[in-house]
């Protein structure tokens, strides 16, 4: 049961219409409409003044209303999360793979398959067209260090290599908790089997102009997760 269905299911037990309950909830008739139509989403579950005058016209227990929308917000959560993306154009998956003249090939294919448009082949993508509108086309071939993610990309014609390389550039900068990263540790969804290294990795991760959110954090802590990601010792 969802907050939606439970108002409106107390509405007609009690034979209350929604104007009665906007009024009672101080808020207008064309909100409370869009809520059990569910064309806006239940207030955040902090919301308890909200909450608390809807439950008391509705005679609803306290904090039921703010529970039941904070489990429906991590169940809508957990169904985004289990989602996979598919690449935009299966197609040019293909053809940007069978161009790569690097022995890394399988490993690459297996990174795409596994996370569908995921970071490193939308850093592919990205670069070679940045090479030319018509990459594709005009691509003879391309490689990728996967240990320091350098790219180079050459062209048939004019017969040009260009090469990407990403530096580090250190920094005596002071930076506060960022609200995403503190946000995450606070939602034990997303954070709760994280281990004492991998929240000091997390908090070490730095934006100059973006704020990032509590999902950002949960995705970067599966993919530090992920094998996949990392040259073996031996290597």
């Amino acid at each position: 049961m969802d907050v939606s269905l439970l108002i409106r299911q107390r509405l007609v037990e009690l034979g209350l219409d929604q104007k009665d309950l906007a009024a009672a909830a101080q808020v207008t008739e064309s909100y409370i409409s869009q809520l059990l139509a569910r064309k806006k989403a239940p207030p955040a579950p902090a919301r308890t003044d909200l909450y608390d005058k809807i439950g008391k016209f509705l005679k609803i227990p306290k904090g039921e209303l703010s529970k039941l929308a904070e489990l429906q917000r991590q169940l809508e959560l957990k169904k985004k999360l289990a989602t996979t993306p598919e690449p935009l154009f299966r197609e040019q998956r293909e053809l940007i793979l069978n161009k790569c003249e690097s022995g890394s090939r399988p490993e690459l294919s297996r990174i795409f398959e596994k996370e569908a448009f995921g970071e490193l082949e939308r850093l592919v993508t990205q670069k070679i067209l940045e090479v030319s509108p018509v990459a594709l086309l005009e691509i003879e071939s391309w490689d990728i260090d996967l240990k320091s993610f350098a790219i180079e990309v050459e062209l048939k014609s004019p017969k040009v290599t260009k090469r990407f390389e990403f530096t580090e550039v250190a920094t005596e900068k002071t930076f506060g908790i960022e609200p995403g990263f503190e946000q995450f540790l606070n939602e034990k969804s997303l954070s709760g089997d994280a281990t004492g290294a991998e929240i000091e990795f997390l908090k070490t991760l730095r934006f100059e102009n973006r704020r990032p959110t509590p999902l950002y954090y949960y995705r970067e802590l599966q993919s530090l997760r992920d094998p996949l990601h990392f040259q073996s010792q031996d290597v």
